[in-house]
């Protein structure tokens, strides 16, 4: 569901899907071709939220700001079913696995992936293809052309089943 917060409304383009239980609030903006998943919650209450295109925020993602932090999310980015994105920079063609945290003010580069359960902390900044694990967070590798590409193919995964899914309910 799309709602109002005060006198803000979510600027909600062609995107893929948006499942019938998930909530977008406020100053939110979704990009052409981005998908919402059951559950998830994205509050742009105090400060915006701007999402790219081709973008899923799968099951019970939160995607939320703080005052003076915005959130924005990239181009081909995966946020991981029961992620939580906080007040932060998510550049394109990431993936934010299952369970991990990303906290104000943190800056995730280009092309990197954050392992599962990961806690990246407030300010944090990863340059671009980073493999980012641990808790908190640090940067043990680069992301290889191949891995990098798997980022694309994730991104268009879920292009193809936010499709599909949006057809069959």
């Amino acid at each position: 569901m799309v709602y109002k917060y005060k006198d803000k409304n979510p600027h909600v383009k062609k995107i893929a899907f948006q499942a019938p239980n998930c909530a977008i609030i406020g100053d939110v903006t979704l990009g052409e071709g981005s998908s919402v998943w059951f559950g998830a919650t994205i509050r742009g209450d105090v400060a915006p939220v701007i999402i790219g295109t081709n973008t899923n925020i799968q099951d019970n993602a939160t995607v939320h700001v703080s005052h003076e932090n915005p959130t924005v999310i990239g181009d081909e980015v995966t946020v991981g079913h029961n992620a939580v994105v906080h007040g932060c920079t998510v550049e394109d063609r990431c993936l934010i696995g299952m369970g991990a945290v990303v906290l104000d003010q943190a800056v995730i580069g280009e092309g990197s992936v954050v392992g599962a359960g990961a806690l990246v902390t407030q300010g944090k900044k990863f340059p671009p293809r980073s493999l980012i694990v641990g808790s908190p967070a640090k940067a043990i590798a680069k992301i290889s052309d191949d891995q990098y590409e798997k980022l694309k193919q994730s991104a268009d995964i879920y292009l193809t089943l936010a499709h599909e899914t949006a057809e069959s309910l």
